[in-house]
């Protein structure tokens, strides 16, 4: 089993590259099966929820690589409609390739999706998205099978702004004839990065990114070339690194827009915030000051995602800080870990509170999910002394080559065995 060795109590200094977004490679990729040609996806970032994806892709019959940044599809040659068991309970996502393979093959038979547990994430809202497009669903045997022989336009309401039921309705939609209205949409920039990618192969997608899409299907498609967004929630661990470390910052190639929520609150905590285009330098004050009470909502609102990375750096502050966390019921699996380091956090419910500034020492912890590990890297960064976190396949999901990345921002940080 690999861990992550850091010593904390360096400050840090340097620039970053903002790697792709997780969240918006993962749909691209499934939507790659749609053109019925090639893909080029570039800033494409290597983490272990993309070669999952890529082998879900090559089991499907496709042409599926990776180089250096670049991920190349060829779906002429997909053959089957189903992704077995091993390869579903790897990444939660992999339910997004039921609307693409669904789209291209009249039929789709998916195991229940694997992940991080954070609590029940029914697919629900996938299901009747497909619904509404006039598919039949049978679950057989841990396995749900859905069959449309042709998918026609609707309208899909959902009850929840889900970002995957939106991108799953999205990729059957750009195949079903007539149009399909999708209310209550999510407007996370991942969703505007998918409608930007499926124009490109020829789907007719207005509204991406507002509350209300539409998309055109039954066009004739073709190959593309995309460039993924820059990932803000790995953007948003930076900045928690370094505020909770001490130092500076430059992150490359971040985007101001898609930050907002977040970097609102780090200003609140006295963090120094300079954008000059797409670098944002960031600066870690001497006192830190508690943010206002921070409530996880979907976009615009604060990510679930940045809050426990967020909640580690605020452990440094100067008083009383509140969390509430509407999306996971269980997001806040980090916590019995960061008190092992000695952090002082209540927990009643969905909300947490913390009390700082606390000098945190070094421990064995263990990450518990993507974003509870981000949020020990926080911790572990400024601890006296030396943290070993287990559990980093969690973490190399959505980081790419990390123990790299901190140290060349001069952390001390390696992995072992």
């Amino acid at each position: 089993m690999s861990g992550l060795r850091i010593t904390g109590g360096r400050a840090l200094s340097g620039k970053i590259h903002v790697q792709g977004a997780k969240n918006s490679v993962l749909p691209i990729m499934a939507a790659s099966i749609l053109s019925g040609g090639e893909t080029v996806i570039k800033n494409c970032p290597d983490l272990t929820d993309v070669d999952a994806a890529l082998r879900i892709l090559r089991h499907l019959g496709c042409r599926a690589e990776y180089s250096r940044g670049t991920a190349y599809v060829d779906s002429s040659a997909m053959t089957r409609c189903d992704i077995p068991d091993c390869l579903m309970r790897e990444m939660r996502s992999s339910v997004i390739f039921l609307g693409a393979i669904l789209a291209r093959c009249g039929e789709a038979k998916l195991s229940m999706p694997g992940g991080c547990e954070l609590g029940p994430r029914p697919i629900d809202l996938h299901l009747l998205a497909m619904e509404r497009l006039g598919a039949s669903i049978e679950e057989s045997g841990g396995n749900i099978i859905l069959r449309a022989p042709a998918l026609v336009g609707g309208r899909i309401d959902l009850t929840f702004p889900s970002v995957g039921a939106t991108e799953n309705a999205m990729l059957a939609a750009s195949a079903a004839r007539g149009v399909t209205l999708i209310t209550n949409a999510a407007r996370e920039p991942e969703i505007l990065d998918l409608g930007g990618y499926l124009r490109s192969i020829g789907v007719r997608v207005a509204g991406d990114g507002t509350s209300t899409v539409t998309v055109e299907g039954g066009g004739s498609l073709g190959s593309a070339e995309h460039t993924i967004i820059p990932d803000r929630i790995a953007a948003a661990t930076w900045v928690a690194a370094v505020t909770a470390a001490g130092g500076e910052l430059t992150l490359e190639g971040a985007c101001q827009r898609d930050l907002e929520a977040v970097l609102r609150v780090f200003g609140q905590m006295g963090v120094e915030l300079d954008w000059q285009g797409n670098e944002l330098s960031v600066r870690s004050p001497e006192l830190l000051r508690p943010p206002r009470t921070v409530t996880t909502r979907p976009y615009p609102g604060f990510p679930t995602d940045a809050q426990p990375p967020l909640m580690a750096s605020a452990l440094r502050a100067q008083g009383i800080s509140v969390f509430v966390e509407t999306i996971f019921e269980n997001r806040f699996r980090h916590v019995p870990e960061l008190r092992r380091m000695g952090a002082e956090i209540k927990v009643d419910g969905r909300v947490a509170i913390t009390e700082g500034p606390v000098r945190l020492h070094g421990a064995v912890t263990a990450a518990p999910d993507l974003r509870g590990g981000a949020a020990l890297i926080v911790a572990a960064l400024s601890a006296r002394g030396e943290s070993i976190i287990t559990g980093v396949h969690h973490i190399d999901r959505g980081y790419e080559n990390i123990a790299e990345a901190l140290r060349s921002v001069g952390a001390q940080a390696e992995r072992i065995d």
